[in-house]
């Protein structure tokens, strides 16, 4: 049997590499655009926010030890929430604004004791940059909460609710959310900060160096 000459083996195995080379291309155009579970995309979208969690990580301490800065910021501009007149409202609205958004219920005991402290935090710090937004997740209704909010003098804070808990569906997803209350400090790109779980003194020292030093990163 005649072996073939090395010309003929060269143009043989070229179409192989070339093929090849033809699919992991392509292969790579589709990682670049879907990324893995869509992160390479997360992260283009989230770069602000993933600077400010990295600059706040040390600040993560006393009384917000439990802080966890986000190692792959999650985009959270569709979060949907009502209004105090039931009207909705997006997380993207609050756009440019640093947000610390807190998911509270009036039957969990942890939350009531920490809606004073951000209240608080809220008088202190809110501005043209900052804002508490506190969602009540409460089924039956407004004035439960509301008369909650008049007992414990929350009167900086505006009450937004979703009674039908679809945002904290949407966060369970996202691996976020699991219990309450659960608090996010969301960047001005609309981007996951960093999240709590569970109480914090919101009006602490700590609490407050910690989100200075996230808005001072904005103009730092």
């Amino acid at each position: 049997m005649t072996k073939p000459t090395e010309t003929e083996t060269r143009s043989g195995k070229r179409p192989i590499v070339i093929g090849l080379a033809s699919v992991l291309v392509i292969l790579g155009a589709v990682y670049v655009i879907w990324g893995a579970n869509g992160n390479s995309v997360n992260a283009q979208t989230c770069d602000q926010s993933m600077k400010i969690a990295e600059t706040i990580k040390p600040l993560a301490k006393g009384d917000v030890a439990a802080f966890l800065p986000a190692q792959s910021p999650l985009p959270l501009n569709t979060l949907e929430f009502k209004d105090p007149e039931g009207q909705p409202v997006k997380m993207s609205q609050f756009e440019d604004k640093t947000i610390l958004l807190n998911l509270w219920a009036t039957w969990c005991a942890p939350c009531r004791h920490e809606m004073p402290a951000l209240n608080e935090l809220h008088t202190i710090m809110s501005s043209d940059t900052f804002e508490v937004v506190t969602v009540n997740l409460d089924r039956g209704g407004i004035e439960k909460p509301k008369a909650f909010f008049e007992e414990v003098g929350a009167d900086a804070l505006t009450l937004y609710n979703d009674p039908s808990n679809t945002m904290l569906g949407e966060l369970r997803k996202k691996g976020r959310g699991t219990g309450l209350p659960t608090t996010i400090l969301i960047g001005p790109d609309g981007c996951e900060v960093g999240t709590m779980y569970g109480p914090a003194e919101w009006a602490s020292s700590e609490a407050m160096a910690l989100i200075k030093a996230a808005l001072s990163k904005l103009t730092g």
